[in-house]
């Protein structure tokens, strides 16, 4: 009885399997020599830890747009159009914010913070998927999706309740599908001009996500914040962010200033790649939990 040699592309693919293997092991086993001598951590995470909960990110791993990139603040504020666009768009859209799960790697950072080794988490991400994975000590640095405010009279609701009366008000777009894209935003074009916008019920102001828009600033408290705990850790750990937005990448900034041990765990390249003690480009699931293994 012969037994049959392997392919060669089988090998191949085989030796590739392996060797991604070893790097997530060797990845986890530098993460928690990180963490073992710097325990008390502030980190920041971006994009790439929500994507396996199915929210698409903006870069790829070169830090360049995937897509043309998202609506800007002051488009939204003076353009009629621009507010018609952005909620028509919003309705298929939000729905995949809304329905998403925290995935391993929100879990995995909820634990690291139970252990005690996280002293706040400092998240881009507007999705709300870390508090509803259990971390407690974050900071919304980007604001939050699942709520909308008056920015006349600062009326606040849940988002869900403007896309149900946007619904009542424009029935067509029910029947609409598209792409999504990040930040509840799609890919649809269509004639949006008769599109009825939802104003603010109290004073017909312009209502918007509470998100922090391209275009528009953090607010100061938020960055403060975040910054006083980037000063009282022990080093900065970012996961999942290409740090292209100066509102990430100004952290890393002042920890080197402050001479704060920085390390990243994110696929592809970062603004920061020459200010870091400490690269790993692996996946974010997988070296998280190798890591906590050896904690």
């Amino acid at each position: 009885m012969s037994l049959s040699t392997p392919s060669s592309s089988a090998l191949q693919e085989e030796n590739a399997i392996v060797e991604s293997e070893l790097s997530t092991k060797k990845a986890a086993e530098q993460l928690a020599e990180f963490i073992h001598r710097h325990p008390r951590l502030t980190v920041l995470t971006g994009a790439g830890v929500s994507t396996d909960s199915g929210i698409p990110d903006y870069r790829d791993r070169d830090g360049q747009w995937k897509r043309k990139p998202p609506v800007d603040h002051r488009d939204f504020m003076a353009s009629a159009a621009t507010r018609q666009r952005y909620w028509g768009r919003a309705l298929i859209g939000w729905p995949v914010i809304r329905n998403s799960a925290p995935n391993p790697a929100h879990f995995y950072l909820a634990e690291l913070e139970r252990r005690g080794h996280i002293h706040l988490l400092i998240t881009q991400n507007v999705d709300r998927l870390h508090q509803r994975a259990g971390s407690e000590k974050v900071i919304d640095l980007h604001g939050r999706a699942d709520e909308i405010r008056c920015l006349r009279c600062d009326y606040r609701a849940m988002r869900q309740a403007v896309h149900d009366r946007s619904y009542d008000l424009n029935p067509a777009f029910r029947h609409y599908t598209a792409e999504t894209a990040p930040d509840g935003d799609a890919d649809l074009e269509v004639d949006f001009s008769g599109f009825e916008v939802v104003d603010c019920p109290d004073c017909r102001g312009i209502l918007k996500p509470d998100v922090v828009f391209f275009g528009d600033n953090v607010p100061k408290a938020r960055v403060e914040q975040s910054l006083e705990a980037v000063r009282e850790s022990d080093a900065l750990l970012v996961v999942g962010s290409s740090l292209m937005v100066y509102s990430g990448f100004r952290f890393c900034r002042y920890a080197k200033e402050w001479s704060k041990p920085l390390a990243s765990l994110n696929l592809g390249r970062t603004r920061a790649d020459d200010l870091l003690d400490l690269k790993l480009n692996a996946r974010i699931g997988e070296t998280l939990a190798g890591a906590l293994k050896q904690l």
